[in-house]
């Protein structure tokens, strides 16, 4: 969108939040750059310039607004719409790979060459991997400088700087104020007391509209005892980190999420937010896929009565996956019942460190990794033996590597793989396209709660005929699966008191 001059222009002049996160304006007179609903007065059209990322608007030497905080807008929708190489980088980039694993790794998590990923990227937004991940670790310094009192040299590692003396140029660069500066303009502006140790607060911005109902509701209603729980107003649960375990909270506030994290390594800051914001689907474009879905007379009133409606989504695809299969041709409450004994008998019990920092609730386990469940007596389960057998053979295949489920996934290699698996039918597959792998065009035409919508609201009730007809709704079919849940009275549709 960054080469539409005319389009840019007029959306900066209109203030308008939509198109944060789709382009930058950099202002050729004073250095700065903006997100394009920045609330200072419009530079004139001669004296503005457009690029598609922050790390580009950096490269290029401008530096971050101190109004708007063009940093922290919302991530760009493409990136979660499309599966090809440069989104699939960009997941794997905002979920830290680039910092563990270099630029070598990435590219070999997506099969090229160095210098295909670093041109690929260059072309599409203006910067390499290597910018990329530094305008991201400066946002993190940020973060920990504003929210945490880590002393200043403990957050550069915990950022992913290779040194002191490269955290305090980066930051002076990209925010033209000193470290200390602006942790002292932070206290100022904020005045509340310092916070626990690992505890880090923030909040997550998100393209309005968003309706929490159906996000928090579906997450509440299914959440796994000891894993997640629904408490005072919010979804938590327990998270596996490079680093470290953690936990987090999550609740709907004016305009953004209020995230509270409790982490063992303050380095997981970037990958726990990354999947945070995938698990509340918070970078998605709700203008352009209502737009969309209101062209169906059909879907044009339950789009008017509850817009900006997500897909909730996964912190952890393997956990997912089998997950999935528990839930196979069960209720909701059958589901958890199952995760729950899984978790008991094999999850790992949560790092005292972390009980510290988040005391009382009831989060106690992180969910067991496909490594621990290779090994589980498949008569210990109390599932049909069919299902036995589809569970055991996902997890071998999750452990040995021979299936791959995660933010770098091709999706239709990844649909291929669950496919070749035992017990694996359309619904299985499509559902972890939709909420682990993130495709927004995953569709299950046979799930009972679409059959039931579709007889309820006139629209065709086989698979294949509504399938047929949900071809209009392309690309964004699976936001068209929660519009129709929806008019389902179930608690999955409900934000919990």
């Amino acid at each position: 969108m960054h080469t539409d001059t005319e389009r840019c222009v007029r959306a900066v002049q209109s203030k308008d939040a939509r198109f944060d996160g789709w382009f930058f304006t950099a202002v050729l007179t004073t250095g700065i750059y903006c997100r394009p609903s920045c609330p200072v007065v419009p530079p004139k059209p001669a004296n503005m310039t457009f690029y598609p990322s922050a790390a580009a608007c950096q490269q290029a030497g401008f530096r971050a607004c101190k109004r708007c905080r063009p940093d922290t807008s919302p991530g760009s929708p493409e990136w979660n719409a499309r599966a090809d190489t440069v989104a699939r980088a960009m997941r794997l980039i905002g979920d830290g790979v680039v910092d563990r694993e270099g630029v070598t790794g990435l590219a070999a998590r997506l099969g090229y060459s160095t210098r295909q990923i670093e041109r690929q990227l260059g072309a599409e937004l203006g910067a390499g991997p290597l910018a990329l991940a530094r305008a991201q670790r400066a946002q993190t310094a940020r973060l920990l400088i504003e929210t945490t009192t880590l002393p200043l040299a403990e957050v550069a590692f915990a950022a992913g700087f290779s040194s002191v003396r490269t955290f305090n140029e980066t930051v002076r660069e990209v925010f033209a104020l000193a470290p200390g500066e602006l942790r002292a303009r932070a206290a100022r502006s904020t005045g509340a007391p310092p916070p626990a140790p690992g505890v880090i607060t923030l909040r997550l911005p998100y393209r309005e509209p968003l309706n929490p109902s159906n996000l928090f509701g579906h997450l509440a209603a299914t959440a796994v005892p000891g894993v997640e729980e629904w408490r005072d107003g919010a979804y938590r649960r327990t998270l596996r980190l490079p680093h470290g375990p953690a936990t987090v909270a999550l609740a709907p506030g004016p305009g953004h999420i209020s995230c509270r994290l409790a982490l063992t390594d303050p380095r997981d800051l970037t990958i726990a937010i990354s999947r945070c914001r995938r698990l509340l689907d918070l970078d998605a474009d709700p203008v352009a896929v209502d737009d969309r879905l209101r062209r169906d007379p059909v879907l044009a009133p339950l789009v008017d009565a509850a817009p900006g409606r997500r897909i909730p989504g996964s912190v952890d695809a393997a956990e997912f996956a089998v997950r999935a299969v528990l839930g196979q041709q069960v209720s909701t409450a059958a589901a958890r019942t199952h995760a729950a004994r899984l978790v008991r008998a094999h999850g790992e019990p949560l790092d005292e460190r972390v009980d510290r920092m988040d005391p009382g609730g009831g989060l106690t386990h992180l969910f067991p990794e496909p490594e621990a469940l290779a090994g589980l007596d498949p008569e210990a389960l109390a599932l049909p033996r069919s299902r036995r057998t589809t569970l055991t053979t996902l997890v071998a295949a999750l452990a040995d590597g021979s299936l791959r489920l995660g933010v770098d996934s091709d999706w239709e290699e990844a649909r291929a793989g669950l496919r070749a698996l035992p017990g694996f039918g359309p619904w299985t597959i499509e559902i972890i396209a939709m909420r682990a792998l993130g495709d927004p065009d995953a569709f299950i035409p046979g799930d009972l709660g679409m059959r039931r919508a579709a007889r309820a609201l006139g629209l065709p009730a086989t698979p294949a005929a509504l399938t047929g007809h949900a071809a209009a709704w392309r690309p964004w079919r699976a936001y068209a699966v929660q519009y129709l849940w929806a008019t389902d009275d179930h608690p999955i549709n409900h934000l919990p008191d």
